[in-house]
């Protein structure tokens, strides 16, 4: 065991474990906890010296705004603007893998570096049960980052967590793997009509396309409006080659389907898999003695355009 995973104190998510992680964030603190897309590095929304410590810990540019923890859309509506859009798309797919980035509130009770500034504030309900309990108990929104420095490969599991962090986080709330083990997909939708998806994620863009009845508009802005839009991110610490059928002698190979390589994302060419598996397999293929990484093509369809998303952002 590292150092930094020694200076971590991971615990188990039971009820003991959720009970002092609420008490923790209700006093200000950082605690990293599982959710279904990967683990997040949460404090209380509303305070501002709590949000700075994400900041710190992460290393994160302030111009990087953080995504709000809420237990319901009820809740939700406190913080933002609902319009009939953002209705239809949380019944439809809150709790869930859906952040949805929507007028702010005047008044709501969220610190500014939330919203870096913005008049806008990226809002998600979570449906992973550590992360809910843990909502409930503190009585709080949460921001919640990926729980990792900035920039690097995000966490699936509580001990990517504390490679990553160390001691800058007290409290990591062990709850296994993540399921979906991509960030959540972010849409912003515009008050003059129009809907972008800002990051791709495990909910597709043609599955929100069916609800709101019309097609996105592309991207065409370079402003960060949300997080994950960084040009480069994701990264392990080495050069990643994509698309590759065969790999360099100095290459770690990461797989999926046909081609092996040391490691495969998913044998059967399951993309749900290769999702869930992606940064996992980073975290190994940053481990590996190898200097360079080389990654199987991915095809770039429903999910696998979010993996391909990550893996650009990750060789960038």
């Amino acid at each position: 065991m590292s150092d930094k995973q020694e200076a971590a104190q991971i615990r188990a998510a039971d009820p003991a474990g959720i009970a002092a992680a609420a008490a923790a964030l209700r006093a200000g603190g950082l605690v990293a906890l599982p959710t279904e897309t990967v683990y997040g590095l949460a404090a209380r929304a509303d305070r501002a010296e709590s949000v700075a410590a994400i900041y710190r810990a992460k290393g994160r540019p302030d111009f990087n705004p953080l995504i709000v923890h809420v237990p319901s859309v009820a809740v939700a509506r406190g913080l933002a603007r609902f319009d009939p859009r953002a209705e239809a798309l949380a019944a439809a797919f809150w709790p869930g893998a859906l952040t949805l980035v929507l007028p702010l509130q005047p008044g709501a009770p969220i610190a500014p570096a939330v919203t870096a500034g913005l008049p806008t504030i990226a809002l998600r309900c979570p449906a992973h049960p550590v992360m809910r309990a843990v909502i409930e108990a503190s009585g709080l929104p949460l921001a919640a980052p990926s729980a990792n420095r900035s920039g690097g490969v995000s966490p699936t599991r509580a001990d990517h967590v504390a490679g990553s962090l160390g001691a800058a986080v007290p409290l990591i709330l062990d709850g296994g793997a993540s399921a979906a083990g991509l960030e959540s997909t972010i849409v912003a939708l515009r008050e003059d009509g129009p809907w972008q998806v800002l990051r791709p994620g495990p909910i597709a863009a043609e599955r929100i396309a069916e609800v709101l009845g019309c097609p996105p508009e592309a991207v065409t802005s370079a402003a960060i409006e949300a997080p994950g839009q960084l040009a480069s991110h994701y990264a392990p610490g080495k050069p990643v080659r994509l698309n590759a059928t065969a790999a360099a002698d100095d290459e770690f190979l990461i797989g999926f389907g046909a081609i092996g390589g040391d490691l495969s994302l998913s044998p059967g060419g399951d993309l749900a898999e290769a999702a869930a598996q992606l940064y996992a397999a980073l975290h190994a293929a940053a481990g590996a003695p190898h200097p360079r990484i080389a990654v199987a093509p991915i095809p770039d369809k429903g999910i696998g355009e979010a993996i391909n998303d990550r893996l650009a952002r990750a060789a960038a």
